[in-house]
């Protein structure tokens, strides 16, 4: 019998897989594995990872979900080869262990990804194996959306209206691997998936921050998500309103199917969702930059920004990361990330820009934060995020739009719900005051129970002057 192995990645679930799908099709029989890889294991700065542990946890369900999708289909069960080490030697040795005709994966865009691919299809070949890989983890890919001209978009609104103009039901059919899933192969004896601390993790917080892992999460969230769609494009901007869909970690995991997920907001097609397709568009775009770009993972997209003066001010840093700048949102944005792992997308743009264009920190440095600390960091997304907010990416906004972190408080927060939430210094402040404590006077204080400069401290910059000051660094350049 020919005999393939599937190689598990970013796409955890059993269903609407592109490689799982063409393997079960193709061969008579189909091994799945999945490999916690210690180049990338290693260099994590915290063995307590929420996101390995989110992984792990979906290895965990995806694994008993084959065995189940083989039964079903009238197979003898199923499951998951699960190994830790370096995956370009693993899956090699693996598939010569099993006797494959091939390994069959889904496309990944990042540049140290496609270098490990390299050496493991060079892997392969050397033992007469093949290696395939399959769109799956984006809607179009690489050269799928060009300019009339055949170059690839810099600016994301036509890249959009291309975008949109292109997508039809084949490009988000689902694949259905459940027809062929009694080829699936039966999981040798005394295979497991080994626990988080055989990994040399320990256990987070997961569990009691309530984010759903796995599949099943991902379908709970997203059914959440779809009867209030309709609100998305008016409620996705406050960080106290459940607005957006909290499906961001899922996406970069795999444990939904893109597909499912812009086939639903297409047919939808109300404001809400068209909105929501909107940001599902923005992800193709950045995984397209780079792809075609993979220079901007450590330079500007723009050249001539890299002649930027930045700051390297390593107190206003740290302050920055341990949310204590005195300004409440940033503040209350910082401390939801080091609690949850999660930051809302408009706060995300909020602290970037406060990073950059009042502190006048490299941008690098804050996406390396993110990077370190997201669960659903995704690098296509978090490094065109950054450059957006820095005015250093492409299509990002003007360098003279900066951020004013009251204003936007103010406008996003009004209430001061989300600060009060992760700054419970300043629980009993009045409305009034909450975005901007510091004018307080000293009875107001006293009444609300925090001393600035004490309880909390008082704001790191003067915004005002920072702005000035983040002009004339852009300036010296455009000159």
């Amino acid at each position: 019998m020919r005999s393939a192995l599937v190689w598990f990645r970013r796409d955890l679930r059993s269903y609407d897989h592109a490689a799982l799908y063409h393997a079960l099709r193709r061969f008579d029989r189909v091994h799945c594995a999945f490999v916690f890889d210690t180049e990338i294991l290693d260099a994590l700065p915290n063995r307590c990872d929420r996101r390995v542990e989110f992984i792990w946890r979906s290895v965990q369900e995806l694994d008993t979900a084959l065995d189940a999708l083989s039964r079903e289909a009238g197979g003898s069960g199923a499951g998951m080869v699960v190994r830790h080490g370096r995956a370009d030697a693993l899956i090699p040795a693996l598939a010569a262990q099993l006797g494959v005709t091939a390994v069959l994966t889904n496309r990944d865009y990042e540049p140290a990804a496609i270098a490990r691919d390299r050496r493991v299809a060079e892997g392969l070949a050397a033992a007469g194996i093949g290696f395939e890989d399959f769109k799956d983890q984006v809607i179009f890919e690489r050269d799928e959306v060009l300019t009339q001209g055949g170059q690839p978009y810099s600016v994301f609104t036509p890249y959009r209206n291309a975008w949109l103009k292109k997508l039809d039901g084949f490009y988000v059919q689902a694949y259905p691997v459940e027809r062929y899933a009694a080829r699936l192969a039966p999981k040798a004896d005394g295979e497991r998936v080994p626990g988080l601390e055989d990994l040399g993790f320990a256990a987070t917080n997961l569990a009691e921050l309530r984010l759903p892992t796995g599949m099943s999460g991902g379908r709970s969230l997203f059914g959440d998500f779809a009867g209030r769609i309709g609100r998305y494009r008016e409620a996705r901007d406050y960080p106290a309103v459940k607005g957006v869909s909290y499906l961001s970690a899922h996406l970069r995991f795999g444990t939904v199917s893109i597909r499912e997920l812009a086939a639903f907001a297409w047919a939808d097609g109300g404001a809400g969702a068209e909105s929501w397709l909107g940001e599902l568009v923005w992800r193709d775009f950045y995984h397209m930059i780079l792809w075609h770009h993979p220079r901007v993972v450590t330079a500007c997209f723009r050249p001539e920004y890299e002649r930027i003066a930045w700051d390297l001010a390593p107190e206003l840093f740290a302050a920055w990361c341990e949310g204590r700048t005195g300004y409440p949102l940033v503040d209350a944005a910082m401390r939801q990330l080091d609690t949850t792992g999660y930051m809302h997308n408009r706060l995300r743009m909020v602290v970037a820009s406060f990073l950059t264009k009042d502190l006048g920190i490299d941008w690098r440095r804050g996406e390396r934060h993110f990077a370190d600390h997201l669960i659903d960091c995704d690098l296509a997304a978090n490094n065109g995020g950054w450059q957006w907010a820095a005015s250093t990416g492409c299509d990002a906004q003007p360098y003279f739009r900066i951020f004013n972190p009251v204003t936007q408080s103010a406008r996003f927060d009004p209430q001061g719900r989300f600060i009060r939430r992760y700054v419970p210094q300043l629980a009993r402040v009045p409305d009034k005051y909450i975005h901007a404590p510091w004018k307080m006077g000293a009875a107001e204080q006293a009444a609300a129970g925090v001393r600035i400069g004490r309880d909390y401290p008082a704001p790191v910059v003067d915004h005002g002057m920072a702005r000035e000051r983040t002009l004339a660094r852009f300036a010296v350049v455009r000159s």
